[in-house]
């Protein structure tokens, strides 16, 4: 066995180079054009063994041959073999592309830079974020005071000594009222599971406090020395990774006791899907809490006076699950609330608690709903901080507390507003502000008169005005006018290899965003196009409606029809086009390369929905049906089944390249989905193109992955694209 593999990893090898040194063709347009029938065929691929299963649903056969891929990957030998095989396969090809490690080295150079967080003031202290460049896990300091430019600050957490492989991250992190004691959750490997500690920030002492299994939870303190968190029961053996999360509690801890003598807050058994976030007011006077059960942004509203330390009766505020209503902060006796009731673009609302006596509560609307879409508000400085998309990117306006309007705030330029930071109390405020072409920037900024300075800014190794970002609008396969960004170099002109990048999904907007490793490709000389699909969070619930259930295949009409009007209008050659998707964005590529497999050259669909007649049966899964619908419903599971990824892999057709990402640890989108696509790639015919898989360990849906696996990763996919593409990376 030992030998044959070695003979096939040496055989792979060999075939990428005699690919990579084909018969390239050079066009007018820079673009290198290799003919296919010069490409040797790809070793076989690892076996992947089919188990006969059909089911009968609705009228139709469905078969699922590989639904043994299902299994954890952690308790299932035969599943670890095949993964062990299809790493093996897929480290040996990418390993040997020649655009590998050009891409890798930009990469590291492009990511070198120091990065600084959103501050965050309490007491006395500063915490903030920090990244030195190339630290697997930025770093938690603290100063006192806000810390003059240049001012490092005292290193409060540093994950990088958690854990030898740089797996170990902190995830979310809350300072007492008073500053004196930090709570933060860490995650490990990936996973959406959380551990809560506590660390006194005067001498660094981490106390013995464990909270676990708490996921999809906020951290709030009540005075300081107790804590309000969200978790589910203990799972059973071997099934903390797929077991599906039910019955989630609000629970307070306080501060040296174990967490068996946790108080239960807010439950709700006879709702078991229902899942709350409990938040407390920066006044320290009431605790509110968020329910709801699915991704929809709708909830209820369930409120508590805090007095001495202690919670009072748990209460309902909105008790109807019809619109969204996030909490943002009260002032006195008053709470405000972005809201989205009779609003599809949302409004500012305020209730007054001291008439809570009345039924139902009388709301009063501050900001009434704009054309642009109210994407998020917060309350500093006693007035009303509102971040707004035009066009899906950021501007934020200031208004009183009673709604009059008191200006904008001024932006660098056309990126997005990430974070906010600031209290009712402070005298100012903090936002974080990056483009396609610029990192995180932190502005420092006055709410009352709406001038902003630099709290703190990268240092780059690029020249951000050497790059060209425009947005351009283009018509759907119904007509709709779908915006899209697209960036590239200031000397690049004339089609180049394109890589385009979508998710239409879950009331997620897709605003500017920098990426250091998308840079990469940028000054490789390709260009980057980023779609904004139906289904986000674009234009409102318009926007999202437009895109989901019956309607899901708008989004990848909206995806093909950007692919082809960058074609059309001279950005990209034909056969030049990749498609980067991640998440929903993942079950996007591969539903438009099912449906158009000629349109694009290669691929990358990342941690992927993949089987949406099952996705409902894992983990998170459950509360996606809110945009994809029931697959126990008739017709909801006929519209599933005409995209699924998985069920749609069409013999005969020829396919573009195409790798697969996705992580053992991934209890988001269980890697199943992943495998059991890969698996139907590989033993269909469709034509002579790699078919990947990329298996990453200790790793899960992408947030906590450690800079290293980032980086191994983007080179790896990027290398394949460029190489498919016909993007040849700079000297």
């Amino acid at each position: 066995m030992m030998q044959r593999r070695d003979l096939c990893r040496g055989g792979l090898a060999m075939t990428v180079m005699a690919l990579a040194q084909g018969s390239p063709l050079r066009a007018e347009t820079g673009l290198t054009v290799t003919d296919p029938a010069a490409f040797p065929p790809l070793p076989p691929y690892p076996a992947s063994p089919q188990v006969p299963l059909e089911e009968h649903v609705f009228g139709q056969t469905v078969s699922d041959p590989w639904r043994w891929l299902e299994a954890d990957v952690r308790h299932d030998d035969k599943v670890g073999q095949w993964v062990g095989a299809q790493s093996r396969f897929a480290e040996t090809y990418l390993g040997a592309l020649p655009e590998r490690p050009a891409f890798e080295a930009r990469m590291k150079r492009l990511i070198d830079y120091e990065r600084f967080g959103l501050p965050v003031a309490r007491g006395a202290h500063v915490f903030h974020r920090w990244n030195a460049g190339l630290m697997n896990q930025s770093q938690l300091l603290v100063t006192d005071g806000e810390a003059p430019a240049g001012a490092k600050g005292r290193v409060l957490l540093d994950p990088n000594t958690w854990a030898g492989d740089g797996a170990t991250a902190l995830d979310d992190w809350q300072p007492s009222d008073d500053g004196s004691l930090m709570a933060y959750s860490v995650q490990d490997g990936g996973s959406d599971w959380r551990t809560v500690q506590v660390v006194r920030v005067a001498d660094g002492a981490v106390l013995p406090d464990r909270l676990k299994w708490v996921k999809f939870s906020g951290l709030a303190w009540v005075g300081d020395s107790a804590l309000v968190y969200s978790r589910f029961a203990e799972p059973g053996k071997d099934a903390a990774f797929q077991a599906l999360n039910y019955n989630q509690t609000v629970w307070l801890h306080r501060l040296g006791t174990s967490q068996s003598d946790d108080v239960p807050i807010h439950a709700t058994p006879d709702l078991p899907k229902r899942g709350h976030v409990a938040t407390v007011s920066s006044d320290g006077r009431w605790l509110v809490i968020a329910s709801s059960d699915g991704t929809d942004p709708v909830n209820t509203v369930s409120i508590a006076p805090i007095e001495g330390g202690q919670i009072g009766a748990v209460r309902p505020l909105i008790a109807e699950m019809t619109a969204e209503w996030t909490f943002l902060d009260a002032v006195g006796d008053s709470l405000w609330f972005l809201s989205g009731a009779q609003a599809p673009r949302r409004k500012i609302v305020r209730v007054d608690l001291a008439r809570h006596g009345e039924a139902p509560p009388r709301f009063t609307t501050v900001v009434p709903e704009h054309d642009d879409t109210l994407q998020w508000a917060a309350i500093v400085g006693h007035r009303l901080v509102l971040g707004y998309l035009h066009d899906a990117h950021s501007l934020v306006r200031l208004a009183a507390l009673d709604g009059v309007a008191a200006g904008e705030l001024a932006l660098p330029g056309l990126g997005a507003v990430g974070r906010v930071s600031g209290r009712p109390d402070d005298t100012h405020g903090y936002l974080s502000f990056a483009s396609f072409t610029t990192p995180d920037t932190v502005l420092r900024f006055d709410p009352g008169n709406g001038t902003r300075t630099v709290w703190r800014a990268p240092k780059l190794t690029f020249r951000p005005d050497d790059y060209r970002v425009t947005q351009v609008f283009y018509p759907s396969r119904d007509g709709t006018r779908v915006p899209m960004f697209v960036v590239r170099h200031a000397d690049v002109h004339g089609p180049v290899p394109t890589l385009l990048y979508g998710y239409g999904g879950f009331n997620i907007a897709l605003s500017p965003w920098f990426s250091p490793t998308t840079m990469a490709w940028l000054e490789s000389g390709g260009a980057y196009a980023v779609a904004n699909l139906r289904g986000g969070g674009e234009y409102g619930d318009a926007w999202h409606d437009a895109g989901r259930r019956a309607h899901k295949q708008n989004v990848f009409d909206d995806c093909i029809a950007a692919g082809e009007w960058l074609i059309a209008n001279g950005m990209c050659p034909a056969g030049g086009l990749s498609i980067q998707g991640h998440s929903n964005g993942g079950l996007l590529v591969g539903a438009v390369v099912n449906q158009r497999p000629d349109l694009f050259a290669a691929a990358n669909a990342g941690v992927g929905v993949m089987d949406m007649l099952r996705f409902d049966r894992f983990t998170a899964g459950r509360y996606w049906v809110d945009d994809y619908g029931y697959p126990e419903k008739e017709a909801d599971w006929h519209v599933l089944r005409a995209y699924s990824p998985y069920h749609n892999v069409h013999a005969g057709a020829v396919y573009p390249a195409i790798v697969v990402t996705t992580a053992d640890t991934d209890d988001r989108v269980v890697p199943g989905h992943s495998f059991k696509y890969a698996a139907a790639l590989q033993n269909t015919a469709i034509g002579p193109k790699p078919h990947l898989i990329r298996i990453e360990t200790r790793a899960g849906h992408g947030s906590g992955k450690p800079i290293d696996k980032v980086i191994a990763e983007a080179a790896d996919v990027q290398a394949f694209l460029a190489h498919w593409s016909g993007l040849i990376p700079r000297a």
